[in-house]
């Protein structure tokens, strides 16, 4: 066993990573959290299979922003992506994920990029077959920035999972009771501004949650020629099952 897979062993995680020998890490919430990671590891499968056919063939390349610890940027080199670029904010996650695509004997294909998602340099980085947007946008103050981002990095589909929060329908006046807009999105605001110490967390603390009407109306208004709802499977996670998340597809 190398000093990395040791070092994994020596520590607690947020995803139930399964080293080479077999040995899973221990667990930060003794594994009660495992069903939603496996549950978007499905989803996130099933979707490259049926997008991208034979991946080895192919040869695709994917950026994961807001990676965490690299759970899916780990799993996209396990379906047989070409490279990834594993983009976060907090230092300790960067650290975090170097240390297990080292243990998982994959840091050859994976890059890291310690960056707020509001500050890639999207011309520098260059576009992706793949990008990835999970468990983000719900922790962002500006998520449609985010998701301009995200477009500007696309070069096929973008992968979106998120919180949904419900939705306001309906008019509202503009400037004047006789001319009336249409509601086309809605967004209810969280407060994590006491939580930002914490790594599963905003770094700002304030949050803004989308309803899932106006997150595909988002989408389409940035660019993306079309957006699909992904199907949860039927023991998936009961967040996932019952609307209160979604896992999108958003293609260029």
């Amino acid at each position: 066993m190398t000093d990395f897979q040791n070092a994994c062993l020596a520590k607690e995680w947020f995803y139930p990573f399964v080293l080479p020998n077999g040995q899973k890490v221990p667990s930060t919430h003794q594994h009660q959290l495992d069903l939603i990671h496996d549950t978007r590891t499905k989803m996130l499968n099933d979707f490259i299979h049926r997008h991208f056919g034979p991946v080895s063939d192919k040869k695709p390349d994917a950026i994961d922003l807001a990676c965490h610890q690299g759970w899916f940027s780990s799993k996209l080199i396990d379906l047989g992506f070409a490279s990834v670029l594993a983009t976060d904010a907090r230092d300790v996650h960067i650290a975090d994920a170097e240390l297990i695509f080292n243990a998982m004997e994959q840091s050859e294909k994976i890059r890291t990029l310690q960056s707020d998602v509001h500050a890639l340099d999207t011309k520098a980085l260059g576009t992706f077959d793949l990008v990835l947007c999970f468990g983000l946008i719900y922790h962002l103050e500006n998520p449609v920035g985010a998701l301009r981002k995200a477009f500007e990095l696309c070069k096929d589909v973008c992968l979106i999972e998120t919180q949904i929060a419900p939705g306001q329908t309906g008019v509202v006046d503009y400037g004047s009771y006789r001319f009336v807009k249409k509601i086309e999105a809605s967004f209810v605001v969280i407060d994590e501004t006491h939580e930002t110490h914490g790594t599963e967390a905003s770094t700002q603390g304030i949050c803004l949650i989308p309803n899932l009407e106006g997150l595909i109306w988002i989408l389409e208004k940035i660019g993306f020629s079309r957006v699909e709802v992904l199907p949860v499977p039927a023991d998936g996670y009961e967040q996932l099952l019952y609307g209160k998340r979604a896992m999108l597809a958003a293609y260029r």
